[in-house]
């Protein structure tokens, strides 16, 4: 156990190492990631819809992804994603077929190919996300910018500490 009191590891998904699950911490946090999921899930599906009426809105997640880390392999992308490579290929020819993802050969290794997002897709995505980020500015203005930096830090680590 951490000196914050929150497990580490496998003690933490381990039913069995005690009561510490019924812990009123461990209840909250449950809670407030239920809800915080929840909006999430609903929030994405209207980016989505932002970036193109068509968009199913699991594909969104690969155009940030994209975004971010440049072009990348469809397989990369599936197990960043956690998808199978038919899910991902289904995905990615609608992404194409909307204009927002090109495919390239891999120079590394003729045989691959690399997605990457086409200049529309690019502008579509970075309009999106640039209200997205306003509308967080906004909600969380009377936030002390402190307290966001760490809100960030610790949902960091919550996601590092998920990919175990």
């Amino acid at each position: 156990m951490h000196e914050d009191g929150i497990g580490g590891g496998d003690q933490a998904a381990t039913p069995a190492s005690g009561t510490h699950l019924e812990q009123p911490a461990f209840l909250a946090l449950e809670r407030e990631l239920t809800v915080l999921l929840r909006r999430a899930r609903a929030n994405q599906g209207e980016m989505a819809r932002e970036v193109h009426p068509d968009l199913e809105s699991s594909a969104y997640g690969l155009l940030v992804r994209l975004d971010e880390c440049g072009k990348q392999r469809a397989t990369e992308l599936a197990a960043y994603i956690g998808v199978g490579k038919a899910t991902m290929s289904r995905q990615l020819h609608a992404l194409e077929d909307l204009g927002l993802v090109a495919r390239e050969p891999d120079p590394a290794d003729g045989r691959a190919w690399l997605v990457a997002l086409t200049e529309e897709g690019r502008d579509r995505v970075g309009r999106v996300r640039e209200a997205r980020r306003a509308r967080y500015a906004g909600r969380l203005a009377h936030w002390d910018p402190a307290e966001v930096t760490e809100l960030a830090r610790l949902l960091g680590r919550l996601n590092q500490g998920m990919e175990k």
